[in-house]
Protein backbone atom coordinates (compact mmCIF):
# COMPACT_ATOMS: atom_id res chain seq x y z
CA UNK A 1 0.00 0.00 0.00
CA UNK A 2 1.24 3.46 -1.00
CA UNK A 3 0.78 6.24 0.98
CA UNK A 4 0.88 10.30 0.07
CA UNK A 5 4.35 10.13 0.56
CA UNK A 6 6.87 10.75 -2.32
CA UNK A 7 9.14 7.89 -1.16
CA UNK A 8 9.98 5.03 -3.16
CA UNK A 9 8.32 1.34 -2.55
CA UNK A 10 10.67 -0.88 -1.36
CA UNK A 11 11.38 -4.40 -3.42
CA UNK A 12 10.22 -7.41 -1.36
CA UNK A 13 13.38 -9.71 -1.21
CA UNK A 14 12.45 -13.48 -2.96
CA UNK A 15 13.29 -16.48 -0.91
CA UNK A 16 15.89 -17.46 -3.42
CA UNK A 17 17.27 -14.00 -3.38
CA UNK A 18 18.02 -13.45 0.22
CA UNK A 19 19.49 -16.85 0.03
CA UNK A 20 22.32 -15.64 -2.37
CA UNK A 21 22.86 -12.89 -0.70
CA UNK A 22 23.43 -14.98 2.43
CA UNK A 23 25.61 -17.72 0.31
CA UNK A 24 27.61 -14.48 -1.46
CA UNK A 25 28.22 -12.84 1.78
CA UNK A 26 29.42 -15.53 3.81
CA UNK A 27 31.63 -16.98 0.70
CA UNK A 28 33.38 -13.36 1.12
CA UNK A 29 34.01 -13.41 4.79
CA UNK A 30 35.70 -16.82 4.22
CA UNK A 31 37.53 -15.10 1.38
CA UNK A 32 36.87 -18.06 -0.99
CA UNK A 33 36.17 -17.20 -4.63
CA UNK A 34 33.03 -18.37 -6.84
CA UNK A 35 34.71 -21.31 -8.18
CA UNK A 36 36.55 -22.20 -5.17
CA UNK A 37 33.23 -22.81 -3.39
CA UNK A 38 31.66 -24.62 -6.46
CA UNK A 39 34.50 -26.98 -6.67
CA UNK A 40 34.70 -27.80 -3.10
CA UNK A 41 30.70 -28.38 -3.05
CA UNK A 42 30.84 -30.23 -5.97
CA UNK A 43 28.63 -27.77 -8.22
CA UNK A 44 29.42 -25.71 -11.33
CA UNK A 45 30.58 -22.45 -11.18
CA UNK A 46 27.85 -20.99 -13.47
CA UNK A 47 24.86 -23.11 -10.80
CA UNK A 48 26.72 -21.19 -8.06
CA UNK A 49 26.44 -17.55 -9.70
CA UNK A 50 23.39 -18.27 -10.14
CA UNK A 51 22.13 -19.37 -6.74
CA UNK A 52 24.10 -16.01 -5.33
CA UNK A 53 21.93 -14.23 -7.95
CA UNK A 54 18.93 -15.57 -6.73
CA UNK A 55 17.91 -17.07 -10.25
CA UNK A 56 17.08 -20.53 -9.01
CA UNK A 57 16.05 -22.31 -5.95
CA UNK A 58 18.58 -25.35 -5.26
CA UNK A 59 17.82 -28.42 -3.88
CA UNK A 60 18.56 -28.94 -0.35
CA UNK A 61 21.62 -31.81 -1.54
CA UNK A 62 22.62 -28.54 -2.92
CA UNK A 63 22.43 -26.16 -0.03
CA UNK A 64 23.74 -29.17 2.44
CA UNK A 65 27.09 -29.13 -0.01
CA UNK A 66 27.20 -25.20 0.38
CA UNK A 67 26.85 -24.99 4.12
CA UNK A 68 29.33 -27.70 4.61
CA UNK A 69 32.10 -25.80 2.66
CA UNK A 70 31.27 -22.61 4.27
CA UNK A 71 30.88 -24.61 7.62
CA UNK A 72 27.87 -22.87 9.12
CA UNK A 73 24.22 -24.72 9.82
CA UNK A 74 22.18 -25.06 6.73
CA UNK A 75 19.65 -22.62 8.40
CA UNK A 76 22.18 -19.75 8.84
CA UNK A 77 21.49 -19.48 4.96
CA UNK A 78 17.79 -18.07 5.35
CA UNK A 79 18.55 -16.00 8.14
CA UNK A 80 18.17 -12.94 5.51
CA UNK A 81 14.71 -13.84 4.67
CA UNK A 82 13.17 -12.98 8.00
CA UNK A 83 14.82 -9.69 8.01
CA UNK A 84 14.34 -7.27 10.78
CA UNK A 85 12.63 -3.84 10.62
CA UNK A 86 14.41 -1.47 12.69
CA UNK A 87 11.09 0.56 15.49
CA UNK A 88 11.65 2.45 18.53
CA UNK A 89 8.74 3.03 20.48
CA UNK A 90 9.23 6.04 23.28
CA UNK A 91 6.46 5.93 26.17
CA UNK A 92 5.00 9.44 27.05
CA UNK A 93 8.02 11.21 29.00
CA UNK A 94 10.17 8.44 28.92
CA UNK A 95 12.61 10.22 26.13
CA UNK A 96 16.10 10.47 27.10
CA UNK A 97 16.65 14.08 28.62
CA UNK A 98 19.59 16.26 27.86
CA UNK A 99 19.84 19.88 29.19
CA UNK A 100 22.05 22.31 27.47
CA UNK A 101 24.47 24.08 29.87
CA UNK A 102 26.38 27.09 29.07
CA UNK A 103 25.15 29.42 26.49
CA UNK A 104 22.45 27.31 25.47
CA UNK A 105 21.38 27.49 29.67
CA UNK A 106 17.74 26.50 29.89
CA UNK A 107 17.62 24.36 26.45
CA UNK A 108 16.33 20.86 27.24
CA UNK A 109 15.91 17.75 24.74
CA UNK A 110 14.21 14.85 24.77
CA UNK A 111 15.33 12.49 22.60
CA UNK A 112 11.76 10.60 21.15
CA UNK A 113 13.62 7.98 19.15
CA UNK A 114 16.76 6.42 17.65
CA UNK A 115 17.35 4.27 14.41
CA UNK A 116 19.48 1.15 14.85
CA UNK A 117 20.77 0.94 11.58
CA UNK A 118 20.46 2.35 7.75
CA UNK A 119 22.20 4.96 5.13
CA UNK A 120 20.62 7.51 6.88
CA UNK A 121 20.22 8.96 10.64
CA UNK A 122 16.98 10.41 12.12
CA UNK A 123 16.84 12.24 15.61
CA UNK A 124 13.71 13.38 16.66
CA UNK A 125 14.18 15.78 19.92
CA UNK A 126 11.03 17.22 21.88
CA UNK A 127 12.67 20.59 22.90
CA UNK A 128 11.88 22.80 25.68
CA UNK A 129 12.89 26.48 26.27
CA UNK A 130 12.24 27.20 29.81
CA UNK A 131 11.77 30.69 31.42
CA UNK A 132 15.35 31.03 32.35
CA UNK A 133 16.31 29.74 28.99
CA UNK A 134 18.67 32.52 26.65
CA UNK A 135 18.92 32.84 22.92
CA UNK A 136 21.48 30.38 21.07
CA UNK A 137 21.81 31.24 17.43
CA UNK A 138 24.81 29.37 16.77
CA UNK A 139 24.19 25.77 16.36
CA UNK A 140 25.47 24.05 13.22
CA UNK A 141 25.79 20.30 11.74
CA UNK A 142 25.35 18.16 8.62
CA UNK A 143 21.72 17.68 7.01
CA UNK A 144 18.41 18.72 7.22
CA UNK A 145 16.57 19.56 10.28
CA UNK A 146 12.69 19.99 10.83
CA UNK A 147 10.84 22.36 13.42
CA UNK A 148 7.10 21.88 14.23
CA UNK A 149 6.13 24.66 16.89
CA UNK A 150 4.13 23.24 19.05
CA UNK A 151 3.74 26.24 22.38
CA UNK A 152 5.13 29.97 22.88
CA UNK A 153 6.68 31.94 20.23
CA UNK A 154 10.04 32.67 18.88
CA UNK A 155 11.99 34.65 16.64
CA UNK A 156 13.73 31.38 14.54
CA UNK A 157 17.46 32.79 13.03
CA UNK A 158 18.53 30.34 9.53
CA UNK A 159 21.67 32.33 7.90
CA UNK A 160 20.85 35.35 6.91
CA UNK A 161 16.80 35.83 7.73
CA UNK A 162 14.27 35.69 10.37
CA UNK A 163 11.34 33.60 11.05
CA UNK A 164 8.52 34.09 13.44
CA UNK A 165 7.31 30.47 14.81
CA UNK A 166 3.56 30.47 16.29
CA UNK A 167 2.26 27.18 17.50
CA UNK A 168 1.30 25.27 14.40
CA UNK A 169 4.17 27.09 12.20
CA UNK A 170 7.02 24.39 10.76
CA UNK A 171 10.29 25.32 9.31
CA UNK A 172 12.66 22.89 7.21
CA UNK A 173 16.25 23.89 6.25
CA UNK A 174 19.31 23.39 5.29
CA UNK A 175 21.10 22.87 9.22
CA UNK A 176 24.56 23.19 7.60
CA UNK A 177 23.74 27.11 7.68
CA UNK A 178 23.84 28.50 11.51
CA UNK A 179 20.99 28.68 12.93
CA UNK A 180 18.56 28.78 16.51
CA UNK A 181 16.14 30.80 18.29
CA UNK A 182 17.18 34.49 18.06
CA UNK A 183 14.09 35.99 19.98
CA UNK A 184 12.39 34.03 23.10
CA UNK A 185 9.35 36.02 22.88
CA UNK A 186 6.85 33.48 24.56
CA UNK A 187 8.11 31.58 27.23
CA UNK A 188 8.41 28.16 27.96
CA UNK A 189 8.10 27.13 24.29
CA UNK A 190 8.03 23.47 23.00
CA UNK A 191 8.72 22.34 19.36
CA UNK A 192 9.89 19.07 17.90
CA UNK A 193 12.93 18.70 16.03
CA UNK A 194 14.04 16.53 13.71
CA UNK A 195 17.69 16.13 12.26
CA UNK A 196 18.10 14.08 9.42
CA UNK A 197 22.01 13.50 8.01
CA UNK A 198 23.83 10.41 6.13
CA UNK A 199 25.38 8.02 8.22
CA UNK A 200 29.20 7.70 8.07
CA UNK A 201 29.81 4.19 6.30
CA UNK A 202 31.96 1.95 8.87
Amino acid sequence: MRTGSGAPATNERTLEQALGLQVRAIRRELDLTVSDLASAAGISVGMLSKIENGLISPSLGTLQAISSVLNVPISSLFSGFEEKRDCSFVPAGQGVHIERRGTKVGHQYELLGHALGGEVAVEPYLITLSEEAVPYTGFRHAGVEFIHMLSGEVNYRHGDRTYHLRPGDSLMFDSAATHGPEELLVRPMTYLSIIIYPRDPL
